[in-house]
């Protein structure tokens, strides 16, 4: 069994690992890079191995930057069968026909501006019909605990990662010749926070390709964290603004919802309190969130049997058309106001801050990771002034980080996976180079590999 490194190898985005073995190439994730303008180069470039020459992708899960690339595969030659969950492959469609629209989008604004400079056209990386044509290679269902044939002798297996909505874990194991076994661990999420349950133990292998996101820090502890969010909407309110959410769309903007629900319940929020869900691809994952109870944990499950529904509450307002989000700027405050993209690198969250920034009785509230070269880590990193639309924006708007809505396990929680695996080598991926240092500083009685984009390692 041969293992090679083709993206999120000593950074955050971009996940793409190649398996060899049985006489088959198997792709483990396709993922679009994510960050400055220097990673559409990333995205453009060449994959490191010939697409044609892949027989199977397995999909972990749908972020953006595990099947972002998916398309651009295909569009190159890669011409078998994509596997992942049920709900994987649901939310997958959304995300995709969503980066293709927003790939259009950007070509068409770059070559405009292009033509004023009498420079080429700028092309898309993919688009809808790639995104189709992607979306009809999807294959096999897996289910979780199942193992899937790839080949003779070679089995893959999914286990629940409990990161987002249909996630998973990937155990790839032979079973004639050298019996080599490997295990992806994907995105792990943390525990006992509601809606998905904890992420599976899977069964021992030779070695562990893991993730490294939060591998030299703890996550505050959730309850500090929501009532950080509470008090955050509450001061707001009092001086009259709007709170901007950057969001996440899948499983950020579900919780998110679970807990303003909560607040409102709880009394620490006003009943009607305007939220809106200003993100067509988030609307569309809640949809799918209600339609795969297979994935929730028994809090959750117990919410939808008594006739509540976990996601909503009384002031809600989705936002699917531009017009409905171009209005909510109208507002002079009062609000809060849930926006993708979650690092601030596209979408509607960018008009928003464009409106707010500048606004001393408005905040900002950002949830979940940013990676180095987006605009959420240029905020949060204190910048004092920052370029939208071609405009400079000052910052005045309060802001806050909350760190306890990570989908991601925390540095304990993904030592305690790796030391329940017990593995021989542990290969760390998907982490900026200091966490996954002190991540590999903890680990004990493992051969440890961070390797580099393009490393061979033979197991």
């Amino acid at each position: 069994m041969k293992l090679s490194f083709h993206g999120a190898d000593r950074g955050v985005t971009g996940s793409c690992h190649l398996v060899e073995s049985a006489g088959r190439r198997i792709l483990v994730d396709c993922g679009l890079y994510q960050g400055g303008r220097e990673l559409d180069e990333e995205n453009a470039g060449d994959f490191g191995f010939d697409p044609a020459s892949i027989d199977l992708v397995l999909l972990t899960h749908a972020h953006l930057d595990h099947c972002g690339r998916i398309p651009l595969l295909v569009k190159r030659g890669f011409g078998g069968a994509v596997v992942a969950t049920a709900a994987t492959r649901e939310l997958t469609r959304v995300v995709l026909l969503d980066s293709a629209r927003l790939q259009e989008e950007d070509a068409k604004w770059h070559t405009r501006h292009a033509a004023r400079r009498g420079h080429e056209a700028h092309a898309a990386l993919y688009g809808t019909l790639d995104a189709l044509n992607a979306l009809g290679q999807f294959g096999r269902t897996a289910v979780y605990g199942e193992p899937i044939n790839l080949a003779p002798g070679l089995d893959a297996t999914f286990h629940d990662a409990g990161h987002i909505l249909g996630s998973a874990s990937i155990r790839i194991a032979e079973s004639a010749g050298e019996r080599r076994s490997v295990i992806f661990s994907g995105d792990l999420g943390n525990s006992d926070r509601p809606i998905l349950r904890n992420p599976q133990i899977p069964p021992r292998a030779d070695a562990v390709v893991m993730e490294t996101t939060y591998g030299d820090r703890l996550h505050k502890p959730l309850a500090p964290s929501v009532e950080e969010l509470y008090r955050a909407i509450s001061d707001t309110l009092d001086r009259g603004g709007n709170v901007v959410i950057p969001t996440f769309a899948l499983e950020r903007a579900q919780k998110i919802l679970y807990y303003l629900r909560e607040g409102v319940e709880k009394g620490r929020l006003p009943r009607n309190l305007p939220v809106f869900l200003d993100s067509p691809m988030a609307i569309s994952a809640t949809d799918i969130f209600r339609s795969h109870p297979e994935c929730y944990d028994a809090e959750a499950r117990a919410l939808f049997a008594r006739g509540t529904d976990p996601f909503s509450l009384p002031g809600l307002r989705f936002t699917r058309e531009t017009a409905e989000s171009v209005a909510i700027n109208n507002l002079g405050g009062g609000a809060v106001i849930m926006a993708g993209s979650g690092m601030c690198t596209g979408g509607r969250v960018r008009h928003h801050l464009r409106h707010n920034l500048w606004r001393e009785d408005s905040s900002v509230v950002f949830v979940g990771f940013a990676a180095l070269g987006t605009l959420a880590r240029i905020l949060i990193d204190g910048a004092k002034e920052v370029t939208l639309f071609g405009e400079q924006i000052p910052v005045r708007a309060r802001l806050h980080t909350i760190n306890g809505f990570s989908a991601h396990a925390d540095r304990d929680e993904l030592l305690a996976w790796q030391r329940a695996l017990r593995p021989a080598r542990t290969i760390l991926v998907h982490g900026e180079t200091a966490s996954m240092s002190a991540f590999s500083a903890r680990l004990r009685d493992t051969r440890v590999d961070q390797p580099a984009r393009g490393e061979v390692i033979a197991l």
